[in-house]
């Protein structure tokens, strides 16, 4: 047997409180019409006595019979599953027969009708006001135990919602934790190498260049774990960077950076600018004998921050690049942190190899 309990819903407090307040509003109405009608200031036609006795009966049998299924519900409903319909329909006719009986008096009381036509008039009214209380009654109760579950059920999908996007958020930041966790030692590795090559040659240049290696080793260890670092931050590890590999290779690698002033604050995804600049020091200059020249430029255009690495080498295509690759790790970056709205593009400009990172503001 299904459960048509009123059981409390969301808005409970103020459902309770509006019917409080028309409750309230009709049984002012009803008083004050009976009292004026029973002092004779105001006569009702036949339709207007009708409808007077409608809404009598109906505010006698329908606030009681209100209250009573709400508190029934509330303390038998979880008690008596299978039994509360059936004291729901009890419940129900007793209060049209307590009801009906209260009407009838209050009509007779105001002379609507004879006194010697109460018991008349109760008999008759009775078994209709049964029928129509208990109708209405479990419709009543029926429609707010639907109007409960629906919205007890969309409650339950919004904190299921909640929950998923919280779980994929934590996976996503263990995802970028990991990401991050790779690029930072790699990215140390190739540095260390670079002052490796000098030993040999100037030992005490590579002693000097170890000096600015520790902020690159102070940054990978204090990396913002957020997903995201100032781009002041970003091009001061560039800065440092370039020139250890600048002792390596000397005049074979020429940089030029050309960032607005305004852009300093912006958050970029830690290491991103200096994976460009790595590949390009690594893949260019490395292996031409003339060297290269890298340019870093940035702008912000339609809300969206672009970032840009030329050099003056043959260029790549991302297709190739593998996930395990610098450029690779950077994509899979980009795409946790931004989604669809975070891009890498390679294209060739001027005879130039443009490096572009893109994404919103």
């Amino acid at each position: 047997m299904n459960d048509l309990s009123p059981k409390p819903g969301l808005n409970e407090d103020f459902t309770t409180m509006l019917f409080r307040v028309v409750s309230a509003i009709c049984a002012v109405a009803l008083f004050v019409v009976a009292v004026l009608f029973s002092l004779g200031i105001i006569r009702l036609s036949e339709t207007g006595t009708t409808v007077l006795t409608a809404f009598v009966y109906s505010i006698t049998i329908g606030m009681p019979s209100a209250f009573l299924l709400h508190w029934l519900g509330h303390f038998f409903s979880d008690k008596f599953p299978r039994l509360v319909v059936l004291m729901y329909a009890l419940a129900l006719v007793g209060m049209a027969t307590f009801g009906c009986l209260a009407a009838s008096f209050l009509l007779q009381a105001v002379g609507v009708f004879p006194r010697a036509m109460y018991w008349q008039r109760f008999r008759a009214n009775l078994p209709f006001c049964i029928v129509i209380t208990i109708v209405t009654g479990l419709v009543m109760a029926a429609y707010h135990t639907l109007l409960y579950k629906l919205q007890a059920a969309t409650l339950e999908l919004r904190t299921r919602q909640v929950e998923q996007e919280r779980a994929y958020k934590l996976l996503a930041e263990a995802r970028l934790s990991s990401l991050e966790s790779r690029i930072h030692p790699h990215f140390l590795f190739n540095t260390l190498n670079s002052i490796a090559a000098l030993i040999p040659r100037d030992p005490q240049l590579a002693e000097d260049t170890v000096g600015k290696l520790a902020s690159l080793l102070r940054f990978s260890l204090n990396a913002n774990h957020s997903g995201l670092a100032p781009l002041s931050q970003e091009l001061k590890i560039i800065r440092d960077y370039l020139e250890i590999e600048q002792t390596r290779f000397g005049p074979r690698l020429r940089y030029e950076i050309a960032i607005p002033e305004a852009l300093q604050d912006v958050n970029v995804p830690p290491l991103a600018l200096q994976s460009l600049v790595e590949n390009a020091v690594k893949h260019v200059v490395s292996e031409r004998s003339q060297g290269a020249a890298i340019r870093i430029t940035g702008a912000q255009e339609a809300g969206r921050i672009l970032l840009e690495v030329s050099d003056d080498g043959p260029g790549f295509a991302l297709d190739a690049i593998t996930p395990e690759h610098g450029l690779g790790n950077l994509i899979a970056r980009l795409e946790l942190l931004f989604g669809g709205d975070g891009r890498l593009e390679v294209t060739r400009k001027n005879e130039k190899t443009v490096v572009r990172l893109s994404f919103p503001a």
